[in-house]
């Protein structure tokens, strides 16, 4: 029996062709998983929804001579019920921290996801308009990416690498990722350093003209 590697066909870790000449990986993380099973996947909320809804059940019980039933449902199925909703969303969580990548080189981020089927977006710092951060107190955080151009972006196949609730307007997001400020300077710093590298080509091309003109007008005279 052979191992068999679902992502062999990538050239690295979360980046599925080779980079082109003169780009590099400054960084590359993954969500981690409880933190994303607590702030996508909503398991805390959850638990203690279950938690409340048990609660109930054995006050319930308690006064009642039903002896601990509630509205036809036992507390034992219950308690089934919560434990099983529960072990999913975090199976889930787990699955889809598991196979996330964000990648961030000199030119572009990439985030690699896709629990059944594997997809990697590509956002160019040139698309990227601005960037966002939102700290926890324990140092994780999202950093979601505002774009120039949203038309290829489908919040439900990206989620739930997108912020939440921008349906008009998805916005990608590195979700649940360790030490978020350090990880937001680095976008910072290379978001940067293209909008300098483009302004400079623009510049360079839009003298060019007035260089030779200036020499056409000396000439004449």
């Amino acid at each position: 029996m052979q191992d068999h590697d679902d992502f062999d066909f990538e050239d690295q870790p979360g980046i599925p062709a080779p980079l082109p000449p003169g780009e590099h990986i400054v960084w590359q993380g993954k969500p981690d998983k409880w933190e994303l099973a607590k702030n996508a996947f909503h398991v805390r909320k959850i638990m203690i929804y279950f938690l409340v809804i048990l609660g109930v059940q054995i006050i319930s019980g308690m006064t009642t001579s039903g002896g601990g039933e509630s509205a036809g449902v036992s507390l034992p199925m219950t308690i089934v019920l919560s434990v099983a909703g529960i072990l999913i969303l975090g199976v889930l969580a787990w699955a889809t921290a598991h196979v996330t990548i964000y990648t961030v080189t000199n030119r572009r981020i990439l985030i690699r996801f896709g629990v059944a089927l594997q997809m990697t977006i590509n956002l160019p710092f040139a698309q990227i308009k601005a960037a966002d951060m939102r700290v926890d107190g324990n140092g994780f955080g999202d950093i979601p990416l505002v774009l120039k151009d949203t038309r290829r972006v489908n919040y439900l196949v990206l989620w739930p690498h997108v912020r939440p609730w921008c349906f008009s307007q998805p916005q990608p997001m590195l979700r649940s990722i360790p030490n978020v400020e350090q990880v937001a300077r680095i976008v910072g710093s290379m978001a940067a350093d293209i909008s300098d590298t483009t302004t400079d080509q623009k510049l360079s091309r839009s003298d060019k003209p007035l260089k030779e003109a200036s020499l056409m007008q000396s000439e004449a005279l």
